[in-house]
């Protein structure tokens, strides 16, 4: 993995972000990109899932 993330190099993003967005922004952020994550790992299971019963023939 080329990036590795120390705490430091956390929080100067976290700083970032808050200047950007705002404090009264960040809950919804997070919301959707919790929920964008949920819906990428559940559609690479499901397709994992297929290419697993596919190569069985």
């Amino acid at each position: 993995m080329p990036f590795r993330f120390g705490p430091m190099e956390l929080i100067i993003v976290l700083v970032v972000v808050l200047i950007i967005f705002g404090v009264g922004r960040l809950p919804e952020i997070g919301g959707a990109m919790g929920k964008a994550l949920k819906e990428f790992r559940s559609t690479q299971k499901d397709i994992t899932e297929d290419d697993s019963t596919t190569n069985k023939d």
